[in-house]
C-alpha cells in the first residue's frame, strides 16, 4: 500500500509540475474535465462496499481474456486511494461503466473549476482550488471529447454523497493497485490498429478513457516517469465506448 500523507502530496505535485503536458485542440470536439481525487482508505472498512448486481456482471462485450473476472470491485482498498464511480444504469450514454467524476466544461470555467464542480455535483464533495495538485495530458475520445484530467487532494476521510441520478456507487481504490506487475495490459481488436488498454482492478478491467488516464497518473504522478515515456493518447478504447 501507499501511505496517504503530506510526503505523497508533495511528491505528486512535484511530478506533475515536471511533466511536459500534451494538449489537444478541440476542432469541433467538446471539452471535458475529470477528477482524480486522492483520499485515504481502509482495506477492511472501504473494501467491497457495494454488492454486485447482475446488470454489472456481463463481461461478454469486453475484448481479450476475461477468465476469472466477474465485475466485482473487491480487494482494492487500502492506503492512499482514488475515487472511482460506477455510473448509473439510467444514463443515456456510457451507463453502468466505470468512470472518474467529471463532465463538460461550462462557458467561462477553467478545467480545474469544472473538475471541482463535477466532483461536488456527483459525489457531494466540495473542495477549494487549493486542492488542485496538477494536470495530466489531454485525452481525445472516440465520442467527440477532449478530456483534461485534474488531480485533486481530497483529504483523508471526506464524506461522500453520490448523486443517484449519475452515480450507482463510488469506491476508494488503493493507488497501489495501479502498480501491479500485470498492469496495464493491451488487447488487439480488428476495428483499430491501436492497442486497447486494460487496467486490471479487482474482478474487472478499466478501459480508456478512464483506464488511459489512470495509467498516466501512475506513470507520471506516482512514478515520476519522463514525459515522453508516459504518453497514453495512442491507447485505444474498446468498441463499446466509442459512442
Amino acid at each position: 500500500m501507499i501511505t496517504f500523507n503530506d510526503s505523497l502530496r508533495e511528491q505528486i505535485i512535484g511530478h506533475l509540475a515536471n511533466h511536459d503536458r500534451r494538449t489537444y485542440p478541440l476542432e469541433g470536439r467538446r471539452h471535458a474535465a475529470v477528477a482524480i481525487t486522492i483520499v485515504d482508505s481502509d482495506p477492511i472498512l472501504h473494501d467491497g462496499e457495494h454488492p454486485l448486481e447482475p446488470e454489472f456482471s456481463d463481461m461478454s462485450m469486453v475484448p481479450g481474456d476475461v477468465e476469472g473476472l466477474d465485475g466485482r470491485m473487491v480487494g482494492v482498498a487500502g492506503g492512499a486511494a482514488f475515487l472511482l464511480c460506477r455510473r448509473a444504469s439510467r444514463l443515456n450514454s456510457h451507463s453502468a461503466q466505470w468512470a472518474l467524476p467529471g463532465g463538460r466544461i461550462d462557458d467561462g470555467e477553467t478545467v480545474e473549476q469544472a473538475a471541482l464542480r463535477e466532483l461536488h455535483e456527483e459525489l457531494g464533495l466540495e473542495l477549494g482550488e487549493d486542492s488542485v495538485l496538477g494536470l495530466l495530458d489531454d485525452y481525445p475520445t472516440r465520442s467527440g471529447y477532449v478530456i483534461t484530467p485534474v488531480v485533486l487532494w481530497g483529504g483523508a476521510d471526506p464524506e461522500l454523497i453520490p448523486s443517484p441520478d449519475e452515480v450507482r456507487a463510488v469506491y476508494r481504490i488503493g493507488v497501489h493497485t495501479l502498480c501491479r506487475d500485470d498492469s496495464p495490459r493491451y488487447v488487439d481488436i480488428p476495428e483499430s490498429d491501436r492497442p486497447v488498454v486494460q487496467v486490471p482492478l479487482g474482478g474487472d478491467l478499466i478501459h480508456a478513457p478512464t483506464g488511459a488516464v489512470l495509467v498516466q497518473f501512475r506513470w507520471v504522478g506516482i512514478e515520476g516517469r519522463a514525459s515522453d515515456e508516459a504518453r497514453v493518447d495512442h491507447m485505444e478504447q474498446p468498441v463499446f465506448a466509442w459512442k
